[in-house]
């Protein structure tokens, strides 16, 4: 049922999802974002469980998103852009609707999807030295309606411009200040927040941290977009700049756009 690549571990009734792929700074490829779903899906079923916890292997990454690498044989027709789409989508929103609590402990680089996957945890403890961004921008890539709306709730849509427009990296305490993080605190200590955060959780009733949790979901209500909307949030895969930046990312060589 679980990845390989996302070791479950156990402490009393706190599940911690390692993101473990250090080697690319915890970068998922498609199969790791299908885990990620179905890892997020199974804990969430879990009656026992209080609290999850989101994290990357080692200190040096949280995750670094999406693996550009894999692009070539993950993408590139039609059929394999939509199970893309699909598959990123639905385990972007397993977090999101996880029933228990989602504490993301952040250490690293937090860039592209991992800080996807970060704004829609529930809770984000980071260290000072953290780089926080998404970098879409510098591959051509549109970014969906689903993953940019939990940031503007968090930040507001000043800070989602400075994000995707302007490409901005945060450090921790800029992040924080931004409203992207829940607390910051010395990079040494990341690990032992969070997990006392998860833990403060834990001693709390369960069915009311549930409870508030699809509260406050439900009253965001549904985005405000139509079917064909969200579709086109995948049709930069057409674009020459996209084909173009993901051949220059492969040759460590910065893209040159043309906005076609």
């Amino acid at each position: 049922m679980y990845h390989p690549k996302l070791r479950i571990l156990r402490e009393g009734q706190i599940a911690t999802v390692v993101i473990d792929r250090p080697e690319t700074r915890n970068a998922f490829d498609l199969s790791m974002w299908l885990g990620l779903q179905h890892t997020m899906e199974a804990l969430s079923a879990e009656d026992e469980l209080r609290c999850v916890v989101i994290r990357g292997a080692g200190d040096k990454a949280f995750s670094a998103g999406a693996d550009i690498a894999a692009f070539e044989v993950e993408r590139g027709t039609e059929e394999r852009e939509e199970e893309y789409a699909r598959v990123l989508h639905e385990s972007m929103q397993s977090v999101r609707l996880c029933r228990h609590p989602v504490v993301a402990m952040i250490m690293g680089h937090c860039l592209g999807g991992g800080a996807g996957v970060a704004a829609l945890c529930d809770f984000r403890v980071g260290g000072e030295n953290i780089r926080f961004g998404i970098t879409a921008r510098n591959l051509g890539i549109w970014y969906p309606y689903a993953e940019i709306d939990p940031i503007i709730q968090l930040a507001g849509t000043g800070v989602v411009a400075e994000i995707l427009i302007e490409g901005r990296i945060f450090n921790g305490r800029e992040a924080y200040e931004k409203g992207l993080l829940s607390r910051v605190v010395p990079d040494d200590q990341v690990e032992a927040e969070a997990m006392a955060l998860a833990h403060r959780i834990s001693q709390g009733s369960p069915l009311s941290a549930r409870y508030h949790k699809a509260a406050i979901r439900k009253l965001r209500g549904d985005l405000p977009i139509t079917p064909a909307e969200d579709r086109a949030t995948s049709d930069f895969r057409l674009t020459e700049d996209f084909q173009n930046a993901c051949r220059s990312f492969l040759a460590k060589q910065k893209p040159v756009f043309h906005g076609r």
